[in-house]
């Protein structure tokens, strides 16, 4: 029997793996794991930052869309295949979460994840980080900063790793990447540019999401790397079911809704956080 949420969550991802043909639902899992659907909600949720329902969801999907690009088979067969009754309930989902319909998505024949299988931390750090934890990253960290990225993408639509790590090596090189370690994992990334003053990458691992570690990185830029500047960052519409809290996380730090815009050709819109906004909280946070 598993003795913690971190155990019961791990057991319900390589479950969902192990599945993911199937119409998978808490209930289903529950029983398979025997255990309290209600607990396994709760633990899941706890330990990810999401539900198992949306967590469930994205794999599918993830796994149908690469099914759509890499394959020739029908788009019913790949409907079911990843757990789905009918093709009309696939498309309306598929839709909703990749702003295209299945076909138009196979035409255009390029293939980005809303989900990858979350690796857990099986003993995660209990120590509290601060801004002196968070230093420049090196060409040494690219492996373990891309595995983070590959834990996070659900937070970064029409991601292509390869020309992210292009870009990620001028970062590195201008030293306008952060990045905070615990032994071999990445905890949290960012990379932003000093002249625009933006925030073009932030990520913390799902572990970690409800540690502030956010609050850190933000507060590390506003404190110490370009104090008195405005910054600005871009996330996802509002009312985007591909969203799974990016917004909300963005609003609890002092960002500001501003221009909606379209990048990659995906709906987006800047955020912006006001020069002298949450400065002495961030601070005050932490340094407490």
């Amino acid at each position: 029997m598993p003795n913690s949420n971190l155990d019961l969550t791990a057991q319900a991802v390589a479950y969902i793996e192990a599945n993911l043909g199937d119409r998978l639902n808490l209930e289903q899992i529950a029983d398979a794991l025997h255990y309290s659907k209600f607990h396994l909600h709760r633990s899941f949720n706890q330990t990810l930052g999401q539900t198992l329902h949306s967590y469930v969801k994205r794999r599918q999907l993830t796994e149908a869309a690469r099914l759509l690009v890499g394959s020739e088979l029908p788009i019913l067969e790949i409907a079911l295949s990843t757990g789905y009754t009918s093709q009309q309930a696939f498309s309306d989902v598929f839709k909703a979460m990749y702003k295209s319909s299945p076909a138009k998505f196979r035409a255009k024949g390029i293939f980005y994840p809303l989900q990858l299988p979350v690796k857990l931390q099986t003993t995660p750090p209990t120590n509290a980080f601060g801004f002196a934890d968070l230093r420049a990253a090196q060409e040494a960290d690219i492996p373990a900063w891309l595995a983070l990225v590959r834990q996070t993408v659900d937070g970064f639509p029409c991601l292509d790793e390869a020309e992210y790590l292009a870009r990620l090596r001028r970062y590195i090189a201008s030293r306008q990447a952060l990045i905070l370690r615990a032994g071999q994992t990445a905890l949290g990334i960012m990379t932003y540019s000093a002249a625009a003053g933006s925030i073009d990458f932030l990520a913390i691992h799902p572990q970690h999401r409800r540690q502030g570690l956010n609050r850190l990185f933000v507060g590390k830029l506003r404190r110490e790397l370009l104090p008195g500047h405005a910054l600005s960052l871009t996330t996802y519409r509002a009312g985007d079911k591909a969203d799974t809290g990016w917004r909300e996380e963005y609003r609890r730090l002092g960002f500001q809704e501003a221009e909606l815009l379209v990048e990659f050709g995906y709906p987006t819109q800047r955020f912006r956080l006001p020069a002298a906004a949450k400065e002495a909280t961030l601070y005050a946070a932490n340094h407490a």
